[in-house]
């Protein structure tokens, strides 16, 4: 920008003597000398014709760090850095109480805020996240991790200052069923709630009923985790007659009843997860009733079987998309999965877990479900070469292919060569008969075809390709280098986090599936015609 190369190399040296991780004293930032103008050498300074909205809109495209860095070259930059700032997240100890005016005098825009203490450390209380509540009243999403020291009253006390919340997820924190209640009393903006291990729950029939509040009108997406007494959150959900997206997981108690009444009530549900849950052929029958339902995930519910599966298939004939992981009980097999043949058409994505389909159900699938675009097989002790070779032969439409545990050999391998012409993708893991050789060769052949073989390694034959459970959608918040007093700050402006990206890649020691489908979201999202939630 017209100065000299020891002008430049000056400034450079005086910013990067302020990139520490630490900054004592945000306050000190604001109103003294300690940022340095670099343009205050006399050389003109060509930014000042940018308008803030334009260099905000460049702050955007920045890494977290390069956004710190550029916020210590002038004090405009550092206000348009600071205003533009929407997404925060911070180490929630109890030593940010005293530091929370500081840091939202500068970050005053912010609307999607995190606050993660870590398990071992005294967590933030009421006093801050009061303050926090009167700083950010434009706040749209809060994300509270391991925030023990927060009771009712405090929790009171924010929804009542900030009503336009959108969006809620708390895990492992200890107010309980008083203060989600007053969320849900005074946020009628409330569109996704999210709750894991929240352990002010009373236990057993004193337990005091959640929701639905005004929120009921609203929310379109519950998610609960972990809960012991998660059925005390049963009249929400009755009560939420928006709700498109229900995720139930590892949630105790006997859940057949429940989801008879939600089934009755609520009319709009499209995409259903149960993990681990205590629910049977009754509970399937009762979801059967949601005939728009487009997304089922079973996952380990070994009281299903293709009894509840038939009747959930000859009801909900709009179903996408279906995850099933048998826990290999083999109470579901081909009279269920030729039932979804039959009457769910539209089918684009089949993940099947510890269950044993045979060319019987595959070939029905394949011949009806003429979308099927995405298909895993883990586990399966009967899909072998000939079943592989019938999904070469017969999925014309399949896109992405997944097979991991099962006794294929490099004669399969070989069947996809000629078959499914429309393949891009196929990953194989754990199939120990299929050589490095076969995978070379089809690549080879299919040069379009990415190819993704694993080294097969000793180990446990039982386990599950679901262990974990599936991932939390939603967005998390980019990390910036940056802390006061001590107390780390992470943010972002725009988009996924890095670390969100990374726990899409296979380095997480998730399941192969549970990637490989986080990866293949996109297409799925392109493919589909059908509206996303989230």
């Amino acid at each position: 920008m017209g100065q000299s190369a020891s002008t430049v190399a000056g400034a450079q040296n005086r910013i990067k003597s302020r990139s520490s991780p630490v900054i004592s004293s945000m306050k000190e930032i604001d109103d003294s000398d300690d940022v340095v103008d670099v343009f205050d050498v006399g050389e003109f300074d060509y930014s000042s014709n940018i308008p803030d909205e334009c260099l905000a809109c460049i702050f955007h495209f920045l890494s977290s760090g390069d956004r710190k860095s550029s916020s210590l070259v002038c004090r405009r930059w550092l206000r348009v850095e600071g205003q533009s700032r929407h997404r925060l997240s911070l180490n929630a100890q109890s030593e940010l109480v005293a530091v929370v005016p500081v840091i939202f005098s500068r970050f005053d825009s912010v609307t999607k805020l995190a606050l993660k203490c870590d398990r071992r450390s005294a967590s933030i209380g009421d006093e801050a996240l009061v303050l926090i509540s009167l700083r950010c009243r434009n706040l749209t999403r809060l994300k509270l991790r391991s925030c023990r020291e927060l009771t009712d009253a405090g929790m009171e006390s924010f929804a009542k200052n900030c009503k336009g919340l959108k969006k809620l997820s708390c895990g492992s924190c200890a107010f309980g069923a008083k203060g989600m209640n007053a969320v849900l009393n005074n946020c009628s903006a409330l569109e996704e709630l999210s709750v894991k291990r929240l352990r002010g729950i009373t236990d057993g029939a004193a337990a005091e009923p959640i929701g639905p509040g005004v929120a009921g009108g609203s929310l379109r997406v519950i998610c609960l985790k972990e809960l012991y007494n998660g059925q005390c959150f049963g009249p929400l959900i009755i009560g939420s007659k928006s709700l498109r997206t229900l995720k139930l997981f590892r949630c105790s108690g006997d859940w057949d009843k429940i989801l008879e009444v939600i089934a009755e009530q609520v009319s709009e549900l499209v995409e259903i997860h149960l993990e681990r849950l205590q629910v049977s052929d009754t509970g399937l029958a009762a979801i059967s009733k949601c005939s728009i339902l487009e997304i089922l995930h079973l996952v380990k519910t070994p009281e299903c079987t293709n009894n509840g599966l038939k009747t959930v298939a000859e009801n909900c004939k709009l179903l996408r998309k279906l995850h099933i992981d048998g826990w290999k009980t083999n109470r579901i097999s081909d009279d269920g999965l030729i039932a979804v043949a039959k009457h769910c058409p539209n089918l684009q994505e089949l993940v099947l877990i510890g269950v044993n389909p045979t060319c019987a159900s595959l070939e029905k699938l394949a011949t009806n479900c003429l979308n099927l675009e995405r298909l895993a097989l883990c586990g399966s002790e009967t899909v072998g070469d000939p079943e592989l070779s019938c999904i070469a032969a017969k999925c014309i439409a399949l896109r992405k292919l997944c097979i991991k545990s099962c006794p294929v050999s490099d004669q399969g391998m070989e069947a996809l060569a000629s078959g499914c012409p429309n393949l891009v993708k196929v990953k194989v893991k754990k199939c120990r008969l299929v050589t490095s050789g076969s995978a070379d060769w089809l690549r080879t052949t299919r040069g379009s075809v990415a190819v993704n073989l694993d080294t097969p390694e000793p180990e446990n034959p039982d386990a599950s390709a679901s262990d974990g459970g599936l991932p939390e959608v939603g967005n998390e918040i980019r990390q910036v280098a940056g802390q006061v007093r001590g107390v780390s700050i992470a943010s972002s402006s725009t988009g996924r986090s890095n670390s969100f990206k990374a726990r899409l890649g296979l380095t997480t020691g998730r399941n192969l599936v549970a990637c490989t489908f986080r990866r293949w979201s996109s297409f799925g999202g392109s493919s589909s015609s059908s509206s996303r939630n989230n």
